[in-house]
């Protein structure tokens, strides 16, 4: 890992901070530092907290590389949604502390964990893709679809909505908001709460809750691959 992503053990909680002293850009650097990250809060059997720097959690990929026809860009837009997979099946809790604003791939790594908390300070939730002028990939869609009521699902979509944090709490996006200074006491009780479950019964429950989702997240991640190959020769493009 790199100082853009730091891990730490505490008290059976492994803390995951991600902070490139920008906007935590998804770059593949990024993601083979939290790739790392996850690694070894699993090998240590840790309940998960991600949080962003103060004021933004991450605005997902670089633009400028995904507008390319490019290998590299590709495998950073598949290796994003690989890492909402691997939280998504990570075996203990996972808390997820949104920090700040979250557009596009930032957000699809917030509604990837079990619990979302987030502060009443302004920010801006959403999938944007189509308001840049690029299309969904398909697992992206799916995990819409898994974490948003029917209504705000076709919203955030097709008419890439912006959700501030209270908002996003009614569409399905977040669970709770709360106020600036009562985080760190807020994820605390959260934490203790999760490291209290039963891991064997938590993640056997996981298991058999998340498969349908999984199963549709991994066939959508591999016809997202396939469009990028083809992306790649010249042949189709499948964001724009």
């Amino acid at each position: 890992m790199s100082e853009r992503v730091r891990y730490e053990l505490r008290d059976g909680v492994g803390w995951v901070d991600i902070d490139d002293g920008k906007v935590n850009v998804m770059s593949l650097g990024m993601q083979t530092d939290l790739g790392e990250a996850l690694r070894r809060a699993e090998g240590d059997g840790a309940v998960l907290v991600l949080r962003g720097r103060p004021g933004i959690f991450s605005a997902g990929f670089d633009l400028n590389v995904v507008r390319q026809a490019s290998d590299e860009a590709g495998q950073m837009v598949l290796g994003g949604f690989e890492l909402a997979y691997r939280l998504l099946a990570y075996p203990r809790p996972v808390l997820i502390v949104c920090t700040g604003h979250a557009i596009a791939m930032g957000t699809f790594l917030v509604r990837s964990g079990d619990y979302r908390l987030a502060t009443s300070a302004p920010a801006r939730l959403t999938a944007n893709e189509v308001a840049i002028g690029l299309t969904l990939p398909r697992a992206a869609v799916e995990i819409l679809r898994q974490r948003l009521t029917p209504a705000a699902f076709q919203r955030a979509a097709l008419l890439s909505e912006v959700f501030d944090p209270p908002g996003a709490v009614g569409a399905g996006l977040l669970d709770e908001v709360v106020e600036p200074d009562a985080l760190d006491g807020r994820v605390a009780e959260i934490t203790a709460a999760m490291v209290a479950l039963d891991r064997r019964a938590h993640e056997a429950t996981k298991q058999r809750t998340r498969a349908p989702l999984l199963a549709a997240l991994r066939q959508a991640i591999e016809a997202d691959r396939a469009d990028f190959a083809h992306w790649s020769t010249g042949t189709s493009s499948p964001t724009s």
